[in-house]
C-alpha cells in the first residue's frame, strides 16, 4: 500500500512550477539540459512513446514538461503560432548563460543588457517556441529611485 502523504505537494516541487507542453518534449528536456544547465528528474512515456509526464530542475525551479497531444487538447507553442506566456528565471552570471543557450540553438531576442530595474536581462526564444527571460540581479534600487531611472530611460528612447 502506498505511503499517505504528509503534505498537500510533493516535498521536491514548489507550489507553483510551469508546465511546457513541448511538440518534442523529450528533445526538449535534452535541449534545456544542454542549453541551461538544467537538471532531469525523470520522464514518463505513454504507450506512444510521447511523455505524459516529466520533470526538470533549473536553478531550484521545477519545470514539468509533456509532448503536444490533440487528444487532450494540449497544444505546443509551435501549434499555436507562439505563446503567451514567458519563463522568467535568475541566474548567476546572464551573460555566459546567454551565450551557452545561443550556443546550443536559442534565439536570442534580446541580447544581455544592464536594465533600469537593477537586473541585467535578456529574452531568448527555444527550439520549441517557449520565449524565456533570464537575469541577474545587479542593483537593489527603491520604488522610486526604479521609477526614476524609468523614466529616464524612456524618455532617452523617445518615448
Amino acid at each position: 500500500m502506498p505511503t499517505p502523504a504528509t503534505s498537500h505537494k510533493p516535498d521536491t516541487m514548489r507550489p507553483v512550477s510551469p508546465h511546457l507542453i513541448c511538440r518534442g518534449a523529450a528533445d526538449a528536456i535534452d535541449f534545456y539540459v544542454r542549453a541551461f544547465g538544467a537538471v532531469e528528474n525523470g520522464r514518463m512515456a505513454g504507450p506512444d512513446g510521447k511523455l505524459i509526464n516529466a520533470m526538470i530542475t533549473l536553478e531550484g525551479g521545477t519545470i514539468m514538461l509533456v509532448d503536444e497531444n490533440m487528444m487532450f487538447n494540449l497544444k505546443s507553442p509551435m501549434t499555436l503560432g507562439g505563446s503567451a506566456v514567458s519563463i522568467h528565471v535568475f541566474v548567476p552570471d546572464v551573460d555566459a548563460f546567454a551565450a551557452r543557450a545561443e550556443a546550443a540553438g536559442a534565439e536570442m531576442m534580446m541580447r544581455p543588457d544592464d536594465q533600469f530595474w537593477g537586473d541585467r536581462f535578456c529574452m531568448l526564444r527555444d527550439p520549441f517556441g517557449h520565449v524565456w527571460s533570464f537575469a541577474t540581479h545587479k542593483f537593489d534600487l527603491t520604488p522610486e529611485e526604479m521609477h526614476e531611472a524609468g523614466k529616464a530611460t524612456m524618455a532617452a528612447n523617445g518615448n
